[in-house]
């Protein structure tokens, strides 16, 4: 009788420490408002914690970079109505075992010229010729600053998010991604510093730098632009990975030129397809976020696997 009793205590003292190990505490935000950093508009960053953060102090996390902050969580704080619901791909490839938790920072494009400005890539600006050049400059409205902003993000952004986070920090735990210019960035930001980004979603990217039109008609010098710069730049994939993709339809049917160029030039350089970088068309997808948040679980689940 008392051996039956024992064991019935023990049971239900184990269902209790079951139950409470499941618990855990929910995602939350961090906002970091009007950063004043030189050289580009005052910034402002979003953090998100992920579910169980909070109540898992030993645990440490990879982190997800995004571009374009504003438009990640809440269709409410975009222009458009449209997010890329972040939270909801990561919890669906949390739960199905495809992905660990991350937490991610956003950061908030600037409005206006100041976007393009901000996120075009400084170096290739210096390397396409006049036509180009002056094109990239209208787009901007001053002074192309990507570098600068590359600087802060990778130096003194990353070095708080480390700081004030339980971060893992290596570069192969450290993910950028963006879209449009956002995408170019992302893949800037690979290319430039290999050292703190070890993986890099270039989602319908503006490769071709200017305008599509006018881009077209300068595809040679542009596409050498891009040859010589990754020529000089790029280096081996040392466990780097890179996600390329676009749709057909909308702005993303100017794209496939331009991404298939990238491909050649990262094949060129010693990358593998399908071991080093992806690159994919999405037929009939179109240039916004309702297509990007379709298709991120599988661009993160191949920079993660």
């Amino acid at each position: 009788m008392i051996a039956r009793l024992l064991a019935a205590l023990l049971a239900l003292a184990l269902a209790s420490c079951a139950t409470i190990s499941v618990q855990q505490s929910p995602a939350r935000t961090i906002e970091w408002t009007a950063l004043v950093v030189p050289g580009i508009p005052d910034e402002h960053v979003t953090v998100w914690l992920p579910p169980g953060y909070d109540s898992n102090p030993a645990r440490r996390y990879p982190v997800l970079y995004m571009w374009d902050g504003q438009n990640l969580f809440d269709p409410a704080k975009t222009h458009y109505g449209k997010a890329w619901m972040v939270q909801d791909v990561l919890a669906g490839l949390v739960a199905s075992g495809k992905a660990e938790p991350h937490i991610v920072v956003g950061i908030w494009s600037p409005p206006g010229l100041d976007r393009y400005r901000v996120y075009a890539a400084q170096k290739l600006r210096q390397r396409v010729g006049d036509v180009v050049g002056t094109d990239m400059d209208r787009m901007a409205g001053g002074p192309i600053a990507s570098d600068a902003m590359l600087a802060w993000t990778a130096d003194g952004l990353k070095a708080r998010v480390d700081r004030e986070f339980r971060t893992r920090a290596s570069a192969k735990d450290t993910t950028i991604v963006g879209a449009s210019m956002g995408g170019l960035m992302a893949c800037y930001a690979l290319i430039e510093r290999p050292d703190v980004f070890g993986r890099a979603g270039c989602v319908s990217s503006h490769f071709a730098l200017a305008d599509p039109e006018l881009a077209a008609q300068h595809h040679p010098e542009i596409e050498k632009a891009w040859s010589d710069y990754l020529a000089s730049r790029l280096g081996r994939p040392n466990g780097r990975r890179v996600w390329m993709d676009h749709g057909t339809k909308t702005l993303d049917a100017y794209y496939g030129p331009w991404q298939d160029a990238l491909a050649s030039d990262l094949s060129a350089n010693g990358w593998v397809e399908g071991r080093d970088f992806a690159a994919h068309t999405y037929q009939g997808a179109e240039h916004d976020e309702t297509f990007w948040r379709q298709r991120m679980p599988e661009m993160l689940e191949w920079l993660w696997r």
